[in-house]
Protein backbone atom coordinates (compact mmCIF):
# COMPACT_ATOMS: atom_id res chain seq x y z
CA UNK A 1 0.00 0.00 0.00
CA UNK A 2 1.34 3.50 -0.90
CA UNK A 3 1.85 6.09 2.19
CA UNK A 4 2.31 9.47 2.45
CA UNK A 5 5.41 11.26 3.98
CA UNK A 6 3.98 13.24 6.67
CA UNK A 7 6.03 16.33 8.65
CA UNK A 8 4.73 18.34 11.36
CA UNK A 9 6.94 20.98 12.12
CA UNK A 10 7.36 23.74 15.01
CA UNK A 11 9.47 26.91 15.24
CA UNK A 12 11.03 24.83 18.17
CA UNK A 13 11.60 21.25 16.54
CA UNK A 14 10.20 18.18 14.03
CA UNK A 15 7.40 17.00 16.22
CA UNK A 16 6.53 14.35 13.87
CA UNK A 17 7.71 12.51 10.24
CA UNK A 18 6.38 9.46 9.24
CA UNK A 19 4.87 7.64 6.66
CA UNK A 20 1.39 7.33 7.09
CA UNK A 21 -1.99 5.60 5.32
CA UNK A 22 -3.28 9.29 5.28
CA UNK A 23 -4.15 12.79 7.10
CA UNK A 24 -7.23 15.00 7.80
CA UNK A 25 -6.64 18.21 8.78
CA UNK A 26 -8.52 21.50 9.78
CA UNK A 27 -8.56 23.62 6.42
CA UNK A 28 -9.61 27.13 6.34
CA UNK A 29 -12.81 25.82 3.82
CA UNK A 30 -13.41 22.86 6.00
CA UNK A 31 -11.96 19.17 6.90
CA UNK A 32 -9.32 18.37 4.38
CA UNK A 33 -8.23 14.56 3.80
CA UNK A 34 -4.60 13.75 2.49
CA UNK A 35 -4.12 10.64 0.39
CA UNK A 36 -0.73 9.49 -0.58
CA UNK A 37 -1.41 10.28 -4.17
CA UNK A 38 -3.56 13.30 -3.39
CA UNK A 39 -2.48 16.40 -5.95
CA UNK A 40 -0.06 18.74 -5.06
CA UNK A 41 -1.20 21.31 -3.18
CA UNK A 42 -0.65 24.63 -0.52
CA UNK A 43 -3.37 25.27 1.87
CA UNK A 44 -4.01 27.86 5.09
CA UNK A 45 -5.23 25.70 8.03
CA UNK A 46 -6.90 26.68 11.05
CA UNK A 47 -6.33 25.79 14.54
CA UNK A 48 -7.41 22.38 15.53
CA UNK A 49 -7.11 18.74 15.55
CA UNK A 50 -5.25 16.66 12.97
CA UNK A 51 -5.75 12.94 12.69
CA UNK A 52 -3.34 10.78 11.42
CA UNK A 53 -4.28 7.03 10.32
CA UNK A 54 -0.82 4.63 10.10
CA UNK A 55 -1.77 0.75 9.98
CA UNK A 56 -5.10 1.09 10.41
CA UNK A 57 -5.12 3.46 13.66
CA UNK A 58 -5.71 6.87 14.04
CA UNK A 59 -3.62 9.29 16.34
CA UNK A 60 -5.49 12.48 17.35
CA UNK A 61 -2.94 15.78 17.40
CA UNK A 62 -3.71 19.33 18.96
CA UNK A 63 -2.24 21.91 16.28
CA UNK A 64 -2.07 25.89 15.94
CA UNK A 65 -1.59 24.96 12.30
CA UNK A 66 -0.89 27.04 10.02
CA UNK A 67 -0.24 26.00 6.36
CA UNK A 68 -0.07 22.79 4.80
CA UNK A 69 2.45 21.81 2.14
CA UNK A 70 1.39 18.22 -0.26
CA UNK A 71 3.72 18.07 -3.20
CA UNK A 72 5.29 14.65 -5.23
CA UNK A 73 8.95 14.64 -3.48
CA UNK A 74 10.05 12.30 -6.78
CA UNK A 75 10.72 15.29 -8.56
CA UNK A 76 13.12 17.11 -6.46
CA UNK A 77 14.77 14.09 -4.82
CA UNK A 78 14.91 11.04 -6.91
CA UNK A 79 14.71 7.85 -5.08
CA UNK A 80 12.47 9.18 -2.91
CA UNK A 81 9.19 7.14 -1.64
CA UNK A 82 6.36 9.72 -3.43
CA UNK A 83 4.19 11.66 -1.83
CA UNK A 84 5.37 14.10 1.30
CA UNK A 85 3.38 16.77 3.30
CA UNK A 86 3.94 19.05 5.48
CA UNK A 87 1.93 21.21 8.48
CA UNK A 88 3.73 24.45 9.16
CA UNK A 89 2.53 24.90 13.33
CA UNK A 90 3.04 27.25 15.52
CA UNK A 91 2.08 24.15 18.30
CA UNK A 92 1.28 20.97 17.99
CA UNK A 93 1.52 17.71 20.48
CA UNK A 94 -0.26 14.36 20.42
CA UNK A 95 -3.35 14.76 22.96
CA UNK A 96 -2.99 11.48 24.39
CA UNK A 97 0.52 13.39 25.68
CA UNK A 98 -0.56 16.89 26.00
CA UNK A 99 -0.79 18.09 29.62
CA UNK A 100 -4.57 19.44 30.09
CA UNK A 101 -3.07 23.35 31.09
CA UNK A 102 -1.47 23.15 27.69
CA UNK A 103 -4.63 21.80 25.71
CA UNK A 104 -6.15 24.73 27.53
CA UNK A 105 -3.67 26.79 25.83
CA UNK A 106 -4.02 25.66 22.64
CA UNK A 107 -7.59 25.86 22.82
CA UNK A 108 -7.46 29.29 23.70
CA UNK A 109 -5.04 30.29 20.81
CA UNK A 110 -7.61 28.45 18.03
CA UNK A 111 -10.28 30.70 19.27
CA UNK A 112 -8.23 34.25 19.30
CA UNK A 113 -7.50 33.13 15.65
CA UNK A 114 -11.05 32.06 14.96
CA UNK A 115 -12.11 35.19 16.52
CA UNK A 116 -9.30 36.99 14.66
CA UNK A 117 -10.97 35.52 11.31
CA UNK A 118 -14.72 36.39 12.16
CA UNK A 119 -13.84 40.67 12.90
Amino acid sequence: MATLRLEIVTPEEKIYSEDVDMVTLPGSEGELGVYPKHVPLLTTLTPGELRVLKNGRETAMASSSRTCESSDERRSNPGTSGRHSSVIAESACPVTRQAPAALRLTIVEAVAAATACIY
